[in-house]
């Protein structure tokens, strides 16, 4: 089932979500859903949290990236309750989007590296080095699970220039071809 994506201005972007068991209610189905919103809506990755759902949970496939960047090919994972324990000193800027933040790509300066220690889809755990594009879309999934959209890792002059249009999309004043869930407006008295 394809889910709307939560848009910026969502309360649920700004937590902290929390970690999940293997008893976790309709997981599998939860997952399939992810993968299918994200591939519907043109993704590479969806963090729980841009379907409403503040747990530790992001889907990634990089394979859309894999022929400009090799690394990307046939990486398809799932991460469940995932921790970054270690971040290369290295960067790397690049131009990020997100489906919570449509129309709207900024740069970004990223490590260029990460290893990082998560559950996959069976609950089975692992500890993985990622470098390139991979680590680029984990660590921006990663974000959303602390309550940080990309928009937060910029300059704070950038983000005032981009005010309007992060107003417009919070408000629902955005074109988009998926179905997207925007904040509760407050009322006037």
């Amino acid at each position: 089932m394809i889910l709307p994506v939560v848009a910026y201005g969502h309360p649920v972007l700004k937590h902290v979500a929390e970690e999940i068991s293997p008893d976790y209610p309709d997981f599998k189905q939860l997952v399939d859903d992810m993968f299918e919103t994200m591939y519907y809506s043109e993704g590479v990755g969806l963090a729980a949290p841009q379907i409403n759902k503040s747990i530790r949970l992001f889907v990634i496939d990089t394979d859309p990236f894999s022929e400009k960047y090799p690394e990307g090919k046939g990486i398809k994972k799932v991460f469940v309750n995932p921790e970054i324990i270690e971040v290369s000193e290295e960067i790397w800027t690049f131009r990020e989007g997100c489906l919570s933040l449509p129309n709207l790509n900024e740069e970004v300066v990223r490590p260029s590296k990460i290893k990082i220690r998560y559950l996959d889809e069976n609950f089975i755990r692992h500890e993985d080095e990622y470098d390139g594009i991979v680590s680029r879309v984990i660590q921006h999934e990663y974000d959303h699970l602390d309550g940080i959209v990309y928009v937060d890792r910029i300059s704070s002059m950038r983000k005032l220039l981009l005010k309007s249009k992060l107003r417009d999309i919070s408000e629902g004043n955005v074109d988009v071809d998926y179905r997207m869930l925007f904040p509760v407006k407050k009322r006037r008295r």
